[in-house]
């Protein structure tokens, strides 16, 4: 089957690699292992950083909506970039 232009893209960008490597116990994503999870990790930080910076001392609920906004984007970019899924692994040999 011929590759069409966005697989190519697609394979460039890194969009069909994953970004985070799996727990070994437990459930849910260990750290990044692309560019484009230390990517996604770096500006969850730094959103929350600035956003306890300029908005905590002026509004706690509006930071407190950032965050959880902020964490909600980072859980489901993590669940879908994480090798192999997110399911329970008991640290057998992934």
């Amino acid at each position: 089957m011929a590759r069409t232009h966005t697989d190519r893209r697609r394979e460039m960008v890194g969009m069909d690699q994953p970004w985070f490597a799996p727990k070994r116990y437990g459930y849910g994503a260990g750290l990044p292992i692309a560019w484009q999870g230390w990517a996604v990790t770096l500006i969850y930080c730094v959103a929350i950083t600035l956003s306890a910076w300029l908005i905590l001392p002026r509004s706690i609920f509006a930071f407190v909506a950032i965050v959880l906004a902020a964490t909600a984007a980072l859980v489901i970019i993590c669940a879908r970039r994480t090798k192999g899924g997110w399911r329970w692994r008991w640290g057998d040999a992934q």
